[in-house]
């Protein structure tokens, strides 16, 4: 059986668009990392979030992890309120990178790797970050956004996977078909 390690309902969803049968089971892996590279950061945490779910089942298993960068610097989710409005000030009229890092773990070996996206937001204004940050949706959201939600607003265009924007590019679902999965 192959198993989700993740509780997002954003990437239970878009697996259960291509593949029939999994199962969650939520990782309790560390998501703390002193790693400053986006991609290296995002592989390292899919791994660990992998590895402590198959500890425990023994399965094949995919862990995935998504970041939002710009200028180098890693943007994680929002603490609070003023962190959002800082983060998404920061991205406004601008281009920046969304990079998810996947590690699947099928009969004992590893397969990792991680796509990257980059998203252009068009300029935004105070009423406007402030009006999206009342419906909460910012909050649990890397860079504090969200694509498939109301942050679809804020997008001027994307290059590369929409799918891995919202935190599952479809690159996973390809290495799972190649590993004998079947794929919708």
């Amino acid at each position: 059986m192959l198993i989700l390690a993740s509780g997002s309902p954003r990437r239970r969803e878009i697996l259960g668009r291509f593949i029939r049968e999994f199962r969650v089971v939520p990782s309790r892996a560390n998501e703390s990392c002193e790693l400053s590279n986006p991609r290296a950061f995002a592989i390292e945490i899919a791994k660990r979030k992998a590895r402590e779910v198959f500890s425990r089942t023994g399965e094949t298993v995919i862990g995935a992890d998504t970041v939002v960068s710009i200028d180098g610097r890693i943007l994680g989710k929002p603490h609070d309120e003023r962190g959002a409005y800082e983060m998404l000030k920061l991205l406004s009229g601008r281009i920046h990178l969304v990079t998810t890092g996947y590690c699947i773990i099928h009969e004992g070996k590893e397969l990792c790797g991680a796509a990257t996206t980059e998203v252009k937001f068009r300029k935004l204004g105070d009423e406007e970050i402030l009006a999206y940050i009342e419906t909460g949706e910012p909050m649990d959201k890397a860079g504090a956004y969200g694509i498939q939600g109301k942050g679809a607003l804020f997008v001027e265009w994307i290059k590369g996977d929409f799918y891995n924007v919202v935190g599952f590019p479809v690159e996973i679902i390809l290495r799972l078909r190649e590993l004998g999965f079947e794929v919708l």
